[in-house]
């Protein structure tokens, strides 16, 4: 997973990518190809 301080770069890596909220923290991640994980901050 990377740790980034912004996402917007790495969701237009893959079209299957979508952010996120838990807990107070924004996630992307992928069903279909689920090497994209990225957690931010």
């Amino acid at each position: 997973m990377k740790i980034r301080n912004s996402l917007k770069s790495l969701i237009k890596r893959h079209r299957g990518n979508r952010i996120v909220r838990r807990k107070g923290r924004v996630y992307i991640i992928n069903k279909t190809n689920r090497r994209y994980k990225a957690r931010q901050g």
